[in-house]
């Protein structure tokens, strides 16, 4: 039988191309939008509001932030502040959640130029616009904009905050790792990570950051000093080492085993065929960084990976919009779910994983279901 799809749990009037949920309150923001070209597709930041309904999972939105020209590619996450990674710049936003006011007549534009819910009566879904909730509103403020990027084409493509949100680390399209003091944004250190662009960006234990790049190559850093370069394929020796390239790194926490840590990453074919090649998922030793296991992950090619906060399932999603979950343990993958949807981190209050599709604007929940 195949799996069931899950529910639409919100539409963007724009691509979306990141979700983030916040870590203590049931507050779901997404980003995206159609970027500089006069397409009459707008950019923004939606904050919504999940609720469980009947034991379904809905949301509501509550407030949604222009941000003008330029679309939000990547974002990190730290309590009530927002790194969104817009162009060649990260620009530093807090936001509130505020009581509601009294007002008279229907909710508009606040004085910041930007657009606040609108209230209706029903359980009607959030989109376009309509909100059901009531209970609360959300004013955003502008802190900091850096440059991050500064390349031909330049892009910020990852942006991490580290475990005490001290410090704050970017990197793009032009292959440099700048690290930034938190809040202040000022600059501690950049250097040349990798010879193109950095496609993601983990922070471990005692500040290391791990990178992945275009150039086949995923590496350990201590500050500006490389500690190691990870080997994949060092078992596999059927597989060249350029026949394949680094596409996400992330850390997870081990099960049952407090304070211990594991490294995953995605390795995706180097080249587009005809018979594509498998995606592989590897799991190494948050310490040694020593490679575990490693197995293949399907044929459609990864874009993007989440690990949930107990560490026990690996969220993957495709360009082609579906999504797998596999078990961190031993990476199997019992739970396909073909969902239109990019995953990111869940809460334990919600299923497992909240995903958006930048191809449909949509934003559906997804939780392990057997096949």
């Amino acid at each position: 039988m195949a799996p069931r799809r899950p529910a639409e749990l919100y539409r963007a009037p724009f691509p979306l191309y990141t979700v983030r949920l916040h870590p203590r309150r049931p507050l779901a923001i997404t980003a995206g939008g159609g970027g500089a070209a006069k397409t009459g597709i707008r950019n923004g930041v939606h904050f919504l509001q999940l609720e469980q309904i009947g034991g379904q999972l809905s949301a509501s939105l509550l407030h949604s932030h222009d941000t003008e020209t330029r679309a939000t590619m990547t974002m990190a996450l730290a309590d009530d502040i927002i790194a969104a990674g817009q162009d060649a710049s990260c620009h530093i936003l807090r936001f509130s959640l505020q009581a509601p006011e009294a007002k008279s007549g229907s909710a508009g534009r606040n004085g910041s130029g930007e657009k606040g819910p609108r209230k209706r009566k029903g359980p009607s879904p959030a989109g376009q616009g309509d909100t059901q909730s009531q209970t609360s509103e959300v004013t955003v403020e502008s802190l900091h904009s850096v440059r991050t990027d500064f390349s031909p084409d330049a892009l910020q493509k990852a942006v991490r905050f580290n475990a005490d949100c001290s410090l704050l680390v970017t990197g793009g399209a032009d292959g440099f790792l700048r690290l930034w003091e938190f809040p202040s944004m000022k600059k501690t250190l950049e250097f040349k990570a990798h010879d193109g662009e950095i496609e993601d960006i983990a922070l471990g234990p005692d500040n290391k950051v791990v990178t992945a790049g275009r150039d086949f190559q995923c590496c350990v850093w201590q500050q500006d000093q490389l500690v190691t370069g990870l080997r994949w394929n060092e078992n596999l020796p059927g597989i060249p080492d350029k026949a394949y390239r680094y596409q996400a790194c992330r850390f997870g926490a081990v099960e049952d085993n407090a304070g211990a840590l594991r490294l995953y990453t995605v390795q995706v074919p180097h080249k587009r065929e005809r018979r594509p090649p498998p995606c592989y998922l590897t799991k190494w030793d948050g310490k040694s960084f020593l490679p575990l296991l490693t197995r293949p992950c399907g044929n459609e090619v990864i874009s993007c990976l989440s690990i949930s906060d107990s560490g026990t399932f690996l969220g993957l999603g495709t360009v082609t919009g579906s999504v797998a979950i596999h078990i961190a343990f031993s990476l199997q993958a019992p739970f396909p779910s073909g969902c239109c949807c990019c995953s990111a981190p869940g809460s334990s209050w919600l299923p497992s994983y909240c995903c958006s599709s930048p191809s449909r604007g949509s934003c559906s929940p997804l939780a392990p279901q057997a096949p």
